[in-house]
């Protein structure tokens, strides 16, 4: 059964919900007997043995919880009797049963069940005489790992979230992230780490995702690895806001015997619960564009207090977005270089590539991660790639072990072209990206190339085939009629590239008879006095030098200009757009002109015709 069946399956539930509870209410019913089934199907297997120890090691008053642990070799178990088809056998009794069955769970599972308020919805059930029935539904419902592998319940617990989301009028991205995206940020993340993919290969690394939802991410990292080296051991650490979603991700680690102190709840930017931790490998996909007010007065204590020394030292964002806070926190979270370095992919809409001017909180940060030669790479993604938004989107990958190859330089990535479309949208989500594509864009990223796409048309303008042309290679021959069209598709630039100095050009005040006005008093006595009213100003490469550009930019069409150094700043943008736009040159008037005479031709054609 696939997870959109079982989906499917689980949400007819509803039908028994409908009239006692609002659409909206449904999740909190579903989504914790979901996981309360699930945790039911893993631990039958050691259940006997589990209350067996249990009554030994009562005798010796010791604290059962590593034995149990140990017994069912993951870190939860449940120290009841009960299960929820044994729960069936008493229906008189089903509300006390199921709250002493929930009661029985190991300490970090409960806690799953009291962010769900489960409580309280068992009660709720009760009064209403449908908790027996619910009990029933979820009994009949076989999720075992044998059947439903952890990655089809990730996906299950994915689209339940989303339809619950829809139905209630709330964003379904801020709980998860499409796996397909998830997928190529993992294949950026560990391409260039041959030691932790080498099969065989015994390594521990760590893994942070500070924006966790559902799990998802972490989830698929730990995939990709076991895929590629089943020795390898992927250690996974968390924050999540939501407490919905930090518990399904909380059952999810647990489930795949990861430790779960490491998955912790709060507010990431104003309470940060992995404080004194560094990490491998980073993934995150922050909520775009929202305000950080309600966190605004701890962020800028950190930021004033600590600087540097804190996550927020390079500069604020404004407040109406705080996406590039997140960036900040994931570089203050990289391990040292020394110690082995880090590498972390952030998904991030398209304003922290240019918003905000020289000397604006968003250049600084751009300044700090460019000048500290941190980014790798920024891929550019379609549109309509994610649930809750159609814009335009861009994945981050930043490294402070940068390969001799990469140093001092930035590679983007248009992928924007790279998508097929879906057999069924899912509210903004449109597209999707498949297995090969997600490769050649992989492929892009480890060769480290410049390349374009070449796309073949018929005669009639429609594609027939594409080819990514590394730079040097050649345009592949076509048939007779065809066209090809090339557009850049991956470009390497150094990082000084994108910096520039923002000059501010002066001209005099000139009196009524036209001439320069002079300063009278203290450091200005002498000098001509600026016209604000003429003030302008220039933005300069870094690379390029200041005087030379005003001399030849400036002085020949304003001999009496000069600069006020005191106002220059230095500023980072990166033009992403700009970098692959291709000049389309418009179709000459000859054509256009033939083209109107045969259409107006054919209408009055068809007016004769009309008036006959």
């Amino acid at each position: 059964m696939n997870h959109q069946a079982l989906s499917s399956f689980i949400w007819s539930v509803a039908d028994l919900l409908r009239g006692d509870y609002k659409q909206s209410e449904y999740g909190k019913v579903i989504l914790p007997f979901t996981i309360l089934r699930r945790l039911d199907c893993v631990l039958e297997a050691t259940k006997t043995k589990v209350l067996s120890e249990l009554v030994t090691i009562n005798k010796t008053g010791l604290n059962p919880d590593p034995f149990l642990r140990r017994i069912t070799g993951q870190a939860v178990y449940n120290t009841s009797p009960l299960d929820l088809v044994k729960l069936l056998g008493d229906q008189d009794n089903v509300r006390k049963n199921l709250f002493d069955y929930v009661a029985a769970f190991s300490p970090d599972a409960k806690d799953i069940f009291e962010r769900f308020d489960f409580h309280t919805q068992i009660e709720r059930l009760a009064k209403a005489d449908l908790l027996y029935l619910v009990v029933e539904k979820f009994a009949n419902i076989d999720l075992h790992p044998e059947v439903v592998d952890n990655t089809q319940m990730g996906l299950v617990f994915e689209e339940l979230i989303r339809k619950f989301a829809e139905i209630s009028n709330e964003t379904a991205g801020e709980h998860f992230t499409p796996r397909e995206v998830i997928r190529l940020m993992v294949n950026l993340l560990f391409i260039e780490d041959d030691d932790v993919l080498q099969p065989g290969n015994a390594v521990v690394r760590t893994i942070y995702d500070p924006t966790a939802g559902t799990g998802g991410m972490l989830s698929v990292a730990g995939e990709f690895l076991l895929e590629h080296n089943p020795a390898a051991r992927l250690n996974m650490f968390g924050q999540e806001l939501n407490d919905e979603s930090y518990a399904i991700c909380k059952a999810d680690m647990l489930i795949k015997e990861q430790d779960v102190g490491n998955i912790v709840t709060g507010n990431t930017l104003s309470d940060d619960g992995h404080a004194a931790r560094k990490f491998d490998y980073m993934l995150s996909n922050p909520p775009f564009g929202v305000e950080w007010k309600k966190v605004e007065k701890a962020v800028r204590k950190e930021h004033e207090d600590k600087g540097f020394d804190g996550r927020f030292g390079p500069g604020l964002p404004r407040v109406s977005d705080g996406s590039m806070l997140f960036l900040l926190h994931l570089i203050s979270k990289m391990r040292p270089a020394v110690d082995g370095g880090c590498r972390f992919g952030i998904v991030l809409n398209g304003s922290p590539l240019f918003t905000g001017g020289a000397g604006s909180g968003e250049s600084e940060i751009r300044r700090y991660v460019l000048e500290n030669d941190l980014v790798e790479a920024i891929v550019g993604l379609p549109t309509d790639m994610f649930y809750n938004t159609g814009i335009a989107t861009y994945v981050w990958i930043l490294s402070n072990k940068k390969p001799a190859a990469r140093k001092g330089k930035v590679q983007l990535i248009d992928a924007s072209s790279f998508w097929q479309k879906m057999r069924k949208s899912l509210g903004s989500k449109r597209k999707e990206m498949s297995d090969e594509q997600i490769a050649d864009v992989t492929h892009l990223f480890g060769g480290f190339v410049e390349a374009q796409l070449a796309t073949v048309f018929d005669a009639e303008g429609k594609e027939v085939a594409r080819h990514i042309l590394p730079a040097g290679e050649q345009v592949p021959e076509v048939k007779a009629g065809q066209t090809v069209k090339l557009a850049p598709i991956s470009r390497i630039f150094k990082n000084e590239d994108f910096g520039y100095t923002t000059i501010t050009v002066e001209r005099p005040q000139r009196d009524e008879k036209g001439e320069i006005v002079l300063g009278v008093k203290g450091k200005q006595k002498g000098k001509p006095q600026a016209d604000s009213a003429l003030r302008d100003t220039e933005n300069v490469p870094v690379s390029e030098d200041i005087t030379a550009y005003f001399q030849r930019e400036v002085l020949p069409h304003a001999p009496d200009a000069w600069i006020d150094e005191d106002k220059s700043k230095v500023g980072y943008e990166i033009p992403f757009n700009r970098h692959f736009y291709v000049f389309e040159p418009p179709r000459d008037l000859h054509t256009i002109d033939e083209e109107l005479k045969a259409v107006s031709a054919n209408i009055m054609k068809m007016l004769e015709e009309l008036a006959e």
